[in-house]
């Protein structure tokens, strides 16, 4: 089997580019044909940027429209190939289309859903092979389509919080910032050579706003770099040392307001993620190592191994997260609650549910207060920029008019 970028007509005529796997340029011919394209050429490509770019412009909601479509079928019993190929024949977006007729493809040759969606991973994380897995050997494709609509909302929901998070105080930041500079670097030393120019004593506070104004001229561009320099050493060691990584993701946690939501949606995303692997049949440790990697910081993720382990040596999961020290006692308690009612999916929803809330009111109380706070800084450098310049020039003119 090889991948295949091609180019090919529509009904309307049109062109249209796109990727799929085939046997060879024959078999490229024939399933383009089948879901209305004319092939006008094509190259083979590597397996890696053949996955790199089907994962490029699929949206969360093309995925949960993707496994809706795949619920909906096979709950009225439509056979997987069958339910397949009118995934593939009824999407409008190219990239999944084309990745549904991968799929499809390896479907056809006997290759388990599980195991095609793994072909993927930039599109289809280890959760997403794991439920199907738990699906088909259970008979219940249906239920597991179900879990993956769900968990793919929830996910979209997460990622815009994250966005909701960083994307307001990085926007304020960068404008009072920007803001800061222009006054700095061009209104302040044009008032600057006037006071100058009547060779009359300055206050420490405009001699002080002077050598801050002069420092941003002839240094600007080390303000600039420095904050790209920092961000980019931090990636750069997070990213080639697993020590380092260990030690940011850890300090990361002790910073205030922020280490705070950093854990809340830590706890969330392991609760989720284990809650809908655990309702879908699939076994408590696969459960925990699957969720443990979903968590992004590295202290809690090494923590929640700790707890994978001590369940593996036979400790009950409550006593485990206890152990471990990163999880709240409420938490603990919950879980406790559903090992011995023998409901511990639908507790850990709860838990999600909790958090989820627990994360919106964190991240609006964060933004209530970076706002006010972003604003009194500013409002403090207007208000010494103002005296600073201000305040000789009164004295200035109080002496012409003495």
């Amino acid at each position: 089997m090889a991948q295949y970028a091609y180019r090919a007509l529509n009904d309307a005529g049109r062109q249209v580019r796109g990727k799929l796997t085939a046997n060879n340029e024959t078999d490229l011919y024939q399933q383009l044909q089948q879901i209305g394209l004319m092939l006008i050429d094509s190259k083979a490509m590597k397996t890696n940027a053949l996955s790199s770019a089907m994962s490029k412009g699929i949206s969360a909601r093309e995925k949960i429209q993707f496994f809706v479509h795949l619920e909906q079928l096979q709950a009225a019993g439509v056979p997987l190939i069958d339910s397949l190929t009118d995934v593939r024949d009824s999407t409008e977006t190219p990239r999944l289309r084309d990745l549904t007729a991968t799929l499809l493809n390896d479907v056809s040759e006997g290759t388990p859903l599980s195991e095609a969606f793994q072909k993927h991973p930039k599109v289809f994380g280890d959760l997403y092979s794991a439920l199907v897995a738990a699906g088909e050997e259970s008979g219940q494709l249906t239920e597991a389509f179900k879990h993956l609509t769900h968990h793919t909302k929830w996910e979209d929901e997460i990622r815009q919080r994250i966005v909701k998070a960083s994307r307001y105080p990085a926007v304020v930041l960068v404008v009072i910032s920007a803001m800061i500079m222009f006054m700095m670097g061009f209104v302040v030393p044009g008032i600057v050579d006037f006071l100058k120019s009547n060779n009359t004593a300055l206050p420490p506070i405009t001699v002080a706003l002077i050598a801050t104004s002069e420092f941003v001229q002839s240094y600007w561009w080390i303000i600039l770099l420095t904050p790209i320099t920092i961000i980019g050493g931090l990636f750069i060691a997070v990213t080639t040392s697993d020590t380092a990584r260990f030690a940011i993701s850890c300090l990361a946690l002790r910073v205030p307001v922020f280490g705070d939501l950093i854990t809340k949606l830590a706890i969330s995303r392991f609760a989720h993620f284990f809650a809908v692997m655990f309702q879908s049949g699939v076994p408590i440790l696969q459960c925990l190592e699957t969720a443990q990697r979903v968590v992004t910081n590295r202290c809690l993720e090494e923590s929640m191994k700790t707890v994978r382990q001590q369940v593996q040596n036979g400790e009950p999961l409550s006593e485990a997260m206890r152990n471990s020290g990163q999880f709240p006692s409420l938490v603990c308690r919950m879980v406790k609650i559903g090992e011995d009612s023998g409901n511990l999916g639908g507790v850990m929803d709860n838990v999600t549910g909790f958090y989820d809330k627990d994360v919106d009111e964190a991240i609006d109380s964060m933004i209530g207060m970076i706002e006010p706070a972003l604003t009194a800084i500013s409002g403090f450098i207007m208000g010494w920029i103002v005296v600073g310049v201000m305040g000789p020039i009164y004295d200035s003119l109080g002496n012409l008019v003495g």
